[in-house]
Formats: structure tokens, C-alpha cells, sequence
């Protein structure tokens, strides 16, 4: 066989098997993704052509109120989660590290199960546990305020208990990745300390955490990512309420979209949210590669 005939079949083969993944590429992200970036400069309707209008979405968008309550709303709710979400992970994991066998292989799909639940099942879950008059945990709430208190129709508290409630829906994975980190530390390193007299907090800070570093980094950026696009878990507990308290980026894109019928102005939403996750998940992986090589 000739190698001319040889690279035509080896591309051939090549074509067939990465063929149907840019077909679906194209069409379901590619597509779309330049399709908001142009009707982002436009007054179209959600479904249609509209007219170019240049950067009057954006102007608009610079001056409207509610945006910037919804941007203050994402940013908090990092701030609730993402740190948080990653040291619990990272303590469950060394405790569930230590474990052997069933138990240990039982313990994590418990603590995984929550993960695999769709938003819906979540959702309905903790707005039983607790409703105002019969939630199981509002004697918990009662006994530390000392009166019952509708969670999700409080301002104060509406952010803090859909991030309780998003930490253990999702912690199950972030558990996996750091044990999937621990196991790759190799137990020579823990016996070295131990022969030198390393108590366990000096084997933690000096053999497992430079070591897990570069998990915990990965594990706050997808955490940071994520959480930036929240939307489900508002929609579903407060409607973005009260008093816009829980309104998010994603549920005023909703709005002005699904609601509004303004595809253009909405586009323009999804192009900053989008630009903004970018900008603040590349700063925070470079501060971190940054601090693990210290």
C-alpha cells in the first residue's frame, strides 16, 4: 500500500470519528453563540430579525438598576458558596480518605447521591423541610431566632439558604475530585513524615496540601463558574425575591427573553454575564497557579 493511499484512509477514518462532534459543535454551540453576539446589536424579538442598533443594548444595559442588583446578587452568592463549598469538600474527603472498603464506598455514595438529584427533586426537597408552619427544620430556625421564619420570603435569608441549599447539592462532586487527589499522593511521602516525627497537622500542611493544591484550585474554579450562572434553585425557591433580593443575572435574561420578548437586550445580558465569568475565572486560576507555586 502506498503512503499517499495510507494518509487518504487514515484521514478518512479521522473524518468518520470526529465528524458527527463538530457537526454538533457547530450547530449547537457555534451557531448559537454567534447568533446572541449579533443579536446583542440588535432590537430583535426573541424569535426574528430586528434592526442594528449598535451599542444601544449595552448603553442600556449601563444604566439599568436592576442589572446591576442582579450582578451584586451573583457576586454574593459566590461569596457564600464557592470558598465555603470547597473547604467542606475537602474535609469530607479526608475523613472519607480513611475509610476502607463498604464503608467507605458507602459513605460517598451518600454523600454523591444528593448530586445526581435534578434541581426539581432538590428544590422541592428543602422547601418542605422548611416550609413556615410544618418544616421538620424550623424548630432548628426557632430555637436559634427564637421565632419561625419563612426562609425564601426573608430578605436577610434568602441568599444564605439556597446556598445551603446549593452546598449540598453539589458537594458530592467536588468530594470525588479531592479524593480522586488524595489517592494520588503517594503513601511513601505519609511514612517519611511519620519516621521523621511529623505530627498529622505537619504532614497535612506539608505533604497533602501542596500536593492537593492543584485539585482545590480546579475545584474553586468550577465552583466559581458555576455559581455565576445560578438559576435554577432561585427560580424554583424564591422567584428571584423578595424585594429582588435573590434576583440573578440569569433570571433578568429570563425575563427581558421569555417574558419580555427583547432577544436582542437579553443577548446583550448573556454577553456580559458571559464576558464576566471569563474575565474572573481566568484571574482567579492564574492567582491561584500563582499561589501554589509559592
Amino acid at each position: 500500500m502506498s503512503l499517499k493511499l495510507r494518509r487518504r484512509r487514515e484521514m478518512r477514518a479521522a473524518l468518520l470519528l470526529t465528524g458527527p462532534f463538530v457537526i454538533v459543535f457547530i450547530v449547537f454551540f457555534l451557531y448559537p453563540t454567534l447568533r446572541v453576539v449579533t443579536m446583542s446589536f440588535t432590537n430583535a424579538a426573541l424569535i426574528g430579525g430586528g434592526d442594528w442598533i449598535g451599542f444601544d443594548n449595552y448603553a442600556k444595559l449601563l444604566k439599568d438598576k436592576l442589572f446591576y442588583t442582579s450582578l451584586w446578587n451573583n457576586f454574593y452568592f459566590v461569596l457564600l458558596t464557592v470558598i465555603p463549598t470547597t473547604v467542606i469538600a475537602l474535609l469530607i474527603a479526608l475523613a472519607v480518605n480513611k475509610l476502607r472498603g463498604r464503608v467507605q464506598a458507602l459513605v460517598l455514595t451518600l454523600f454523591f447521591l444528593p448530586y445526581v438529584l435534578p434541581v426539581s427533586v432538590v428544590t422541592m426537597i428543602w422547601a418542605w423541610m422548611l416550609d413556615f408552619q410544618f418544616g421538620i427544620l424550623q424548630p432548628l430556625i426557632e430555637t436559634v431566632t427564637g421565632r419561625p421564619i419563612a426562609v425564601f420570603k426573608d430578605p436577610n435569608w434568602v441568599m444564605p439558604m439556597i446556598a445551603v441549599v446549593t452546598v449540598w447539592w453539589t458537594n458530592g462532586f467536588n468530594v470525588l475530585l479531592f479524593i480522586a487527589g488524595l489517592r494520588n499522593i503517594p503513601p511513601d511521602l505519609y511514612e517519611a513524615a511519620a519516621l521523621d516525627g511529623a505530627t498529622a497537622w505537619q504532614r497535612f500542611a506539608r505533604v497533602t496540601w501542596p500536593l492537593l493544591w492543584p485539585v482545590t484550585a480546579l475545584v474553586l474554579t468550577l465552583q466559581l463558574i458555576l455559581q455565576l450562572k445560578l438559576f435554577d434553585q432561585v427560580y424554583l425557591l424564591s422567584k428571584g425575591g423578595p424585594f429582588n433580593q435573590s434576583y440573578v443575572v440569569l433570571m433578568q435574561m429570563y425575563r427581558e427573553a421569555f417574558q419580555l420578548n427583547n432577544g436582542g437586550y437579553a443577548s446583550a445580558i448573556a454577553m456580559v454575564l458571559f464576558i464576566t465569568i471569563v474575565i474572573v475565572s481566568v484571574l482567579q486560576f492564574q492567582l491561584l497557579r500563582i499561589g501554589g507555586r509559592k
